[in-house]
């Protein structure tokens, strides 16, 4: 990745590229197809997976001011940005989802934001799903005392981002035919799709129901690249009921997983790609000789001892 020529991004060390393991699994084999998982999980011990590729290029423009982030209760973009700034000595800001929350004890991923420096201001869900009109994010700045921050939108997803998410695409060339991940926000698939070489598709996976994140995704794309870039689809079938849902069929499913290949497996989104992969490879969506590559965007947490 080409990260940002910044002292302070260049101390973090960040482990790229992010390596590429095989996994024999007879799932895939009998079908004739094999899998790779890209660990981008082990890019950094705080600035994980996708989240370092977002977050590293808007640090750099916001090149000291507080960055002030969106997300809720359970986010994992809201603690790697808390992290981020501890790491880095620039002050965030966390808007969370619900102001019921507020004066509530906090759960253990805000628990994590906060010993990491960030402050949080929690937001009444009317405005909070509103958050992109200019007057509202203009009264939720002003609100959360940060009307001279940075801003980085909900997931980390803007044209900064997207555009730090083509280098996972470049480091994946020529090395599978599929390359899939799991999507919240379209951004990492939207980078992802713009690096790959011709004739590699990338697959996305959608962990809210909705249907709403192909639009997402090419507003993006359009917004960094100035159009649609590269080959690339969705699935919208492994959601599971939506963003944080992990009935027990999934969390059986991530543990045998976990057992089979000694990966750590993420419920929120992880997990929901792996099965969707193993699910897609028993429908023969894949022709035998397919190399399929999983991004790895994260690990479980709490991050196990």
């Amino acid at each position: 990745m080409t990260s940002p020529d910044t002292p302070g991004l260049a101390g973090l060390r960040p482990r790229l590229p992010s390596p590429v393991q095989e996994a024999a699994d007879d799932r895939f084999e009998r079908r004739g197809v094999r899998l790779l998982l890209k660990r981008d999980d082990l890019i950094h011990p705080e600035l994980i997976g996708n989240k370092w590729r977002k977050l590293a290029p808007n640090l750099a423009a916001a090149d000291g001011r507080t960055v002030v982030t969106f997300g809720g209760a359970w986010s994992n973009h809201l603690r790697a940005t808390a992290a981020a700034g501890r790491l880095l000595g620039i002050p965030t800001v966390g808007v969370v989802r619900g102001d019921e929350l507020a004066g509530r004890p906090l759960n253990p991923s805000l628990a994590r934001c906060a010993a990491d420096g960030m402050r949080l201001h929690f937001a009444d869900r009317a405005s909070y799903r509103r958050k992109s009109e200019a007057g509202v994010l203009a009264g939720l700045l002003r609100a959360a005392d940060a009307e001279d921050a940075y801003v980085v939108p909900e997931g980390g997803s803007n044209a900064q981002a997207v555009r730090g998410c083509r280098e996972l695409g470049a480091e994946l060339r020529d090395r599978a035919d599929v390359v899939a991940v799991a999507c919240g926000t379209g951004g990492t698939l939207a980078g992802l799709a713009a690096g790959l070489a011709p004739g590699q598709r990338a697959l996305g996976v959608p962990v809210l129901k909705g249907g709403f994140l192909a639009a997402g995704t090419e507003a993006l794309q359009r917004e960094a690249f100035g159009g649609r870039r590269g080959d690339w689809d969705m699935d919208d079938r492994f959601h599971f009921g939506g963003y944080a849902r992990v009935p027990g069929e999934l969390d059986a499913f991530a543990a045998d997983f976990e057992q089979r290949h000694g990966l750590p497996v993420e419920r929120l989104y992880v997990a929901k790609l792996l099965y969707g992969l193993v699910t897609l490879a028993d429908e023969g969506a894949f022709p035998r000789g397919t190399t399929v590559a999983a991004v790895i965007t994260g690990r479980p947490f709490p991050d196990p001892a």
